[in-house]
């Protein structure tokens, strides 16, 4: 395909998909086709998956698609590149070096300063003592003040001046590399497009959507819930932090989030039949096919050409009139021991295999076969000069050389491929320099585009951003189901590999205020608020910013609500409702012979409610248990046993519930106890008995 017979269309990103790693885009494009039927779509990224490409043909009936593929282009950047803020990186980076050097050289000056100390001259044996100049000493040292005043004076300003160089320095940097990575960092310009072939359009204009996925794009679930005291409704507002390095721009896109697993196989086991009897339904194609007959014969022209002339290589000597050049000691050239032999598998296509067992060409290496003196494996001669083969290992003593050992049988029945080995479009032909069991056959290549994977290696880094606060996975919060939220609006999320926030949408769920407080550990009224989900969709675990009365509260932490769950969110102390515990123990006996002992305790628990709304307490107690037949605890209370739940809702044995309403301003006491009937023979041990 070239320039000539192409049409280029441009695209536009219309929505994306961000999966749990990793999402799905979709492109529009639009355009004429030619009488050839072949377009270019370009716009897409360089961390496109090839294989996830999809296109279809948008409300033209007859038109479809035939081909598609995808090819790498580059092209040199103008002079008006968009590196700007590179190059003002490159700046200040020379800035900060400058100002740096300009405070070590102050520095230097000042210690060269402060090393000037007064030198008297020699004094020979015979000279009497001299005075000191006192007034050149006096002098020197004001000469000194003077100067090293003045440099530390330049010194703070240079200091000044190098943190100011420094800051602008790291803040442009910071800047540079949390940028967008669309652009492009190099003065070459990588672009990625999908080649199509369509039938049937003719010169009518076509819409085209095109799907593909690219990694590096990551989300964790968020909420805002708004709420007044006294409603039994609230608003809570699904927001999302979005993160994705892709290489592209995600600008004015509809956005969806998923807790799919996108790398995840969706292919349905076959579950196959057992029959009892002689006749057996005939096996499922393997993928594999005989090489063809006669593969090795292909190649005798070819060897019978001879070598091939050795490349010159760049920089070696060359003869001068006729000389040739001193000889070089060769370098001992190790020879790698013969390759393993090559997979019972061959990508030849999807015939069924022959029954029977493995054809010749797969029970042993080519090479292990015996070569002739001056040949290397694959039938050609050796190239004269070349280094000759490593030696055989010596005998052991004894003087009986050791066995080679045995290649590993083959596996009984047909040839059975691997995954990498159906991938007919990753399979490589192996050519006539390859060994001889190599030869003119088909084995998976390496990938074709090493630059491609650099790019999506860089772009999975983003999975290993540390979470905002109270965030969860959501593939560790969906649990074994899938969910799917779309937001309500359009968003822009840049390329930069830091989280941004994206309000999905509201989501109704009902809402209503209780007070908790168990006053037997700690005599304080906790406000929590009882979420249930009346949606058809879970909603996952996350922050959630509670806002009350137009005030923020805090941030709590939801956790997962499956569709009809009901759980509870702390929201604090309550200093407007007052809680107050009393007990009382009385010990006595009864009985005929006063033969049990009898352990009276009473419970007395005072509420007061200061709130200028009525509130719904719930206090908890516990009631002692035993597993002894001969105690017996009876209660006398109007308190209630709650249904025992599971997870967080499950209560330890021998809770009991009140549930009191109180109005604005009111007050309750609420009396209880139990009573605790023992044989005088025996006593309680551990525990607090007067609690």
């Amino acid at each position: 395909m070239t320039a000539d017979t192409e049409h280029r269309w441009g695209s536009t990103l219309d929505s994306v998909v961000v999966y749990a790693r990793g999402a799905v885009c979709r492109r529009l494009a639009r355009g004429g086709v030619g009488p050839d039927g072949r377009v270019r779509v370009t716009g897409l990224p360089r961390t496109l998956d090839p294989g996830s490409l999809r296109a279809r043909v948008l409300g033209a009936a007859g038109v479809r698609v035939t081909e598609a593929r995808v090819e790498v282009e580059a092209e040199p950047l103008g002079t008006e590149a968009p590196d700007a803020l590179r190059r003002e990186v490159e700046r200040l980076r020379a800035a900060y070096e400058a100002a740096a050097g300009r405070r070590d050289r102050l520095l230097r000056r000042i210690e060269e300063v402060a090393a000037l100390r007064p030198a008297p001259p020699a004094r020979k044996r015979e000279d009497p003592h001299r005075r000191t100049p006192v007034e050149a000493w006096l002098e020197l040292a004001e000469f000194v003040d003077g100067r090293l005043t003045g440099l530390h004076e330049r010194l703070a300003e240079g200091e000044e001046a190098l943190r100011r160089a420094e800051h602008a320095f790291e803040a442009a940097a910071d800047r540079l590399a949390r940028a967008s990575t669309a652009a492009p960092a190099a003065h070459v310009a990588t672009t990625v497009s999908a080649l199509l072939t369509l039938v049937g359009a003719g010169d009518a204009e076509v819409a085209l959507e095109l799907e593909y996925g690219v990694p590096g794009a990551v989300w964790v679930p968020g909420y805002r819930l708004t709420h007044r005291q006294g409603d039994d409704s609230g608003r809570l507002v699904l927001r999302a932090s979005v993160a994705q390095r892709t290489g592209e721009d995600w600008t004015g896109v509809r956005i969806a989030l998923a807790t799919a697993d996108l790398r995840r196989g969706t292919g349905l086991p076959k579950l196959r039949s057992i029959r009892v009897g002689r006749r057996q339904s005939a096996p499922a194609p393997s993928g594999w096919r005989e090489p063809p007959p006669g593969l090795a014969d292909l190649f005798t022209a070819y060897d019978a050409a001879g070598p091939r002339p050795a490349p010159v290589t760049v920089g070696a000597p060359l003869a001068v009139g006729g000389a040739a050049p001193p000889p070089r000691a060769a370098a001992p050239v190790p020879v790698a021991p013969p390759p393993p032999p090559p997979p019972a598998t061959l990508g030849y296509g999807a015939p069924p295999p022959a029954p029977g067992s493995a054809p010749e060409a797969f029970r042993g290496p080519a090479s292990a076969l015996p070569q002739p003196s001056g040949a290397r494996p694959g039938g050609r001669p050796r190239a004269a000069g070349a280094a000759p083969m490593a030696p055989a290992a010596p005998a052991p003593p004894g003087g009986m050389p050791a066995a080679p050992a045995a290649p590993p049988a083959p596996p009984a029945g047909p040839p059975r491929p691997k995954d990498t080995e159906l991938d007919y479009a990753g399979l490589v032909l192996s050519g006539p320099e390859e060994q001889g069991g190599r030869r003119g056959r088909l084995f998976p290549g390496a990938p074709l585009d090493p630059v491609a994977e650099e790019y999506r290696r860089r772009a999975e880094s983003v999975a290993t951003l540390p979470l905002p606060g109270h965030c969860v996975r959501p593939r560790e919060s969906a649990g074994s189901f899938d969910h799917r939220f779309d937001a309500a609006a359009r968003a822009d999320i840049p390329s930069d590999g830091v989280w941004h926030t994206v309000t999905v949408g509201e989501i109704p769920v009902g809402l209503r205020t209780e007070y908790l407080c168990v006053p037997s550990v700690e005599e304080t009224v906790y406000a929590t608020l009882v979420l249930s989900n009346a949606t058809d969709q879970a909603l996952l675990a996350g922050p959630v910013e509670v806002t009350v009365d137009g005030d923020f509260l805090l941030t709590a932490a939801l956790p997962t609500l499956a569709p009809g769950a009901v759980r509870r969110v702390g929201l604090g102390p309550a200093e407007g409702v007052r809680v107050t515990r009393r007990t009382e123990l009385r010990e006595s006996t009864s009985g005929l012979r006063n033969n049990t002992t009898v352990l009276d305790h009473g419970v007395r628990v005072e509420l007061a409610n200061r709130l200028a709304s009525p509130v719904t307490v719930e206090v908890r107690e516990r009631v002692p248990v035993t597993s002894e037949p001969d105690v017996r605890i009876e209660e006398r209370a109007d308190w209630t046993t709650p249904e025992d739940g599971a997870g967080p809702d499950r209560h330890a044995p021998g809770t009991r519930l009140w549930r009191v309403d109180l109005p604005a301003g009111g007050t309750t006491a609420l009396d209880g106890g139990y009573e605790i009937r023992i044989p005088a023979a025996k006593a309680l041990v551990d525990g607090n008995r007067r609690s």
